[in-house]
């Protein structure tokens, strides 16, 4: 029986959109991975930059010393350790601390040094579909094309195939239109034969699935219905902020979809 994996996320800058400014300091993103990890987390992911609409960037100087501390002290916590991050000297710093996984928003296009780094410490990636607002084929066609592209670039650079991730990248670069699409057609990411991570918690697509004026804080039951739908599809792991609720859930959508291998 497959087993969903849960990303528990933990952002420690002080900008982000849901939680910004709440574990921006080593003992309090500490003391939440922990309870992350208790209430069903298997991976911790570490984001020390922020991807809300209208952030600032952050220098890779400013990137690591928010980053390597929270990395250095969760070592030995009984979870895989992921850094968020695009840039190759953070990535490379996060895996000699301690990290096993590189989630990449850019999937290698923006520092393409960050596949051979990875595939050194013989850690995992997460290739995320990114871009421009400017494509010229259909939005699914065009995240196959891209991811597949990246996927093939980590494993040519050392990374073996089971260790690479592809996250189709709700929140990023699409219409609300072209998310909905992409999330009828995961099926299609899922069955390329890397792992499929779906990263929507709290995001604007859920936002709009709620309708109304909802706060960021007020959208888990929703994440949690996309969670599910992502299991049936056959991602293999969620990214999300309320471990606990999503835990349960891929912990009982697991065992129904048991039996029916089982059938």
């Amino acid at each position: 029986m497959q087993t969903t994996q849960i990303m528990g996320i933990l952002n420690v800058t002080p900008d982000s959109f849901s939680d910004g400014g709440m574990y921006n300091d080593v003992e309090k993103a500490v003391r939440h991975a922990e309870r992350m990890v208790k209430e069903g987390a298997h991976i911790i992911d570490v984001g020390g930059v922020s991807t809300r609409p209208g952030h600032e960037t952050v220098s890779v100087e400013e990137e690591l010393q928010r980053v390597i501390p929270v990395v250095k002290a969760l070592k030995g916590i009984p979870a895989q350790i992921s850094v968020d991050t695009f840039r190759s000297e953070v990535a490379e710093a996060a895996l000699k601390a301690g990290a096993h996984i590189i989630n990449d928003q850019w999937a290698g296009l923006y520092d393409e040094a960050i596949l051979k780094v990875v595939a050194r410490y013989d850690a995992e990636i997460i290739l995320m579909h990114n871009g421009d607002d400017q494509r010229d084929a259909p939005v699914v066609d065009e995240m196959l094309v891209t991811l597949l592209k990246q996927a093939n670039k980590a494993v040519l650079a050392g990374i073996p195939q089971q260790k690479v991730w592809l996250d189709p990248g709700i929140g990023f670069a699409k219409t609300r239109e072209e998310e909905q699409e992409v999330m009828k057609r995961l099926d299609e990411l899922v069955a390329t034969g890397f792992k499929v991570l779906l990263a929507t918690s709290r995001k604007r697509f859920i936002k709009e699935i709620l309708g109304g004026d909802n706060k960021v804080d007020e959208r888990d039951e929703a994440t949690a219905a996309t969670t599910a739908y992502g299991i049936m599809k056959g991602v293999h792991g969620v990214r999300v902020h309320n471990v606990q609720m999503n835990a349960r859930l891929a912990k009982a959508m697991d065992t129904l979809k048991g039996y029916e291998d089982e059938r």
